[in-house]
């Protein structure tokens, strides 16, 4: 039956939650709004703060010729039927931290969101920030009880940026025409795979001396640390929300992208029951798929040592837990 000419037109626009309204999440909003692709809620436990931003941002709407709603909240219940819940709440780094401190506080943070989140948007997809990354992913899956293709962690992009973006500046390139891959734990475990780094299809190692490309490699698994180490006050935030605005796009638009990832395992490349980051392709169910390379022995073995710390992080996350109780 067609609807009356005076019938209001309902419009099921898409809707993405940010949960923590800081610098990641409140950027986040920004490139998510500016690039049309959903509306955002952006939620934040402090009272007005995000409220004060999603203003902000409304006001530049004209200006950035878009129509997007933002919200400001402090209540779960205003981010019900989410397709998409983005976690970046907890603690920042400060200099001299490594991501792994922040585990205990960040572990009750992280849980907590993901339960609230998941009452009220019960068939959202879920990406975590949160550091430490891989730890963090594994206990919202585990709060949210959700199928593994429905939550995943935001790393391998922003790694892989970091990497394309050091290997331009050597060479003097243009940023977009590199290509790189990393692997692993966000952290200083993380596996860049130099074989597949290519300028315009042409193999770095085609480019770039042994010796360069390790420098290169060293300074992108210290990356997130520099950037502590400059600013003293916070971390990195501009280039991690287009890092997982790239994944929200994927998935929204159904654009299929093959992306690393960090996603819970079941058997590929030899691990089970741990999140850590390979290559998935992102569509609007979420992972659809894994992609497991061929790796060498070494890089296999890198795989590997860096599962092992984010188990041993994994399992000292659950005593945390367990003694908050």
């Amino acid at each position: 039956m067609s609807s009356s000419p005076n019938s209001p037109i309902v419009c099921n626009l898409p809707r993405v939650t940010i949960v923590g309204a800081g610098r990641v999440g409140s950027t986040l909003a920004q490139r998510i709004a500016e690039k049309n692709l959903a509306d955002v809620v952006l939620l934040d436990i402090i009272a007005g703060m995000p409220q004060g931003l999603a203003l902000d941002l409304m006001e530049a709407r004209g200006i950035e010729i878009h129509n997007r709603q933002i919200i400001g909240t402090n209540n779960y219940a205003d981010t019900s039927g989410s397709q998409i819940v983005v976690i970046t709440a907890g603690l920042p780094r400060k200099p001299g931290m490594s991501r792994d401190d922040l585990l205990k506080t960040n572990a009750k943070i992280v849980v907590e969101a993901a339960k609230s989140a998941i009452a009220h948007s019960p068939n959202a997809i879920f990406i975590v920030v949160t550091n430490p990354l891989d730890v963090m992913t594994y206990l919202a899956w585990q709060a949210t009880g959700l199928p593994r293709d429905r939550i995943m962690g935001m790393a391998g992009v922003l790694d892989s940026a970091r990497f394309e973006t050091f290997i331009a500046l050597e060479l003097g390139v243009l940023p977009a025409d590199v290509k790189a891959m990393v692997l692993g734990s966000h952290g200083d475990l993380m596996v860049p795979l130099s074989r597949y780094a290519t300028v315009n299809g042409i193999p770095i190692t085609e480019l770039l001396d042994a010796a360069t490309i390790e420098r290169l490699v060293k300074r992108t698994r210290n990356g997130g640390a520099e950037i502590v180490e400059l600013m003293q006050t916070g971390g990195a935030f501009f280039a991690p929300a287009s890092a997982t605005s790239v994944m929200v796009e994927s998935i929204l638009l159904n654009q299929s992208r093959l992306l690393p990832v960090a996603a819970y395992l079941q058997g590929e490349y030899g691990l089970e029951d741990v999140v850590i980051g390979v290559p998935c392709r992102l569509g609007c169910a979420g992972i659809e798929s894994v992609l497991e390379l061929t790796l060498t022995h070494e890089e296999r073995e890198g795989l590997h040592t860096s599962a092992q710390s984010v188990r041993r992080n994994i399992e000292r996350s659950q005593e945390v837990l367990a003694n908050n109780k």
